[in-house]
C-alpha cells in the first residue's frame, strides 16, 4: 500500500509551479488506474484555479498543487501555495481510504504551501474562499480581513 511518487515529471512540475518567472500555476496528480498506488503527473496549467477545477474527475481521487496570486493592498501582491485533497462524489471506498494514508507522502512531494484544502466537490476551490484563508495564514492583515 506503500505510494509511488517516483515519478521525475511530478518534482519537474512541482519546481515549475513554485518558479516565479513560470506561467504554470497548478499541477494535478492522478493514479494510475483504480487499483495503482502509483501516482502520475496528470496535467498542469496556467489558468488558476478555475482552470484546475475543469479538470478534477468526479469519479476519482486526486491531489494538485497551487499557486495562488492577491493582493493585500494597492502595492502588493502576494503569492501562495496550496495542496488540494480532490475525492469526486463518485469516487470508490477504497481509494478514499487509501488516499487518507497516501497522503502523507505527498506532503512529502508537495512540501512547501500555506493552507491543505480537502475538496470534495468544484465549488471548494473558488478562489475567493480560499484567499481569505491565506491572508488569515499569512498573519498581518492591514486590510481588515
Amino acid at each position: 500500500m506503500t505510494l509511488d511518487v517516483s515519478d521525475p515529471k511530478i518534482n519537474e512540475a512541482y519546481l515549475k509551479v513554485r518558479d516565479d518567472k513560470s506561467e504554470t500555476n497548478w499541477l494535478l496528480l492522478d493514479y494510475e488506474s483504480d487499483i495503482s498506488n502509483t501516482l502520475q503527473l496528470t496535467k498542469t496549467g496556467t489558468g488558476g484555479l478555475a482552470e484546475l477545477s475543469e479538470h478534477l474527475d468526479e469519479s476519482k481521487g486526486s491531489y494538485a498543487y497551487a499557486r495562488v496570486s492577491f493582493s493585500n493592498d494597492k502595492e502588493s501582491k502576494r503569492e501562495k501555495f496550496i495542496l488540494v485533497s480532490w475525492i469526486g462524489s463518485r469516487c470508490k471506498i477504497m481509494r478514499k481510504a487509501r488516499m487518507t494514508v497516501h497522503l502523507a507522502t505527498v506532503k512529502e512531494v508537495l512540501r512547501a504551501y500555506s493552507i491543505e484544502v480537502a475538496a470534495q466537490e468544484k465549488d471548494d476551490l473558488k478562489e475567493d474562499p480560499i484567499v481569505k484563508r491565506l491572508r488569515k495564514a499569512g498573519g498581518a492583515s492591514y486590510d481588515g480581513i
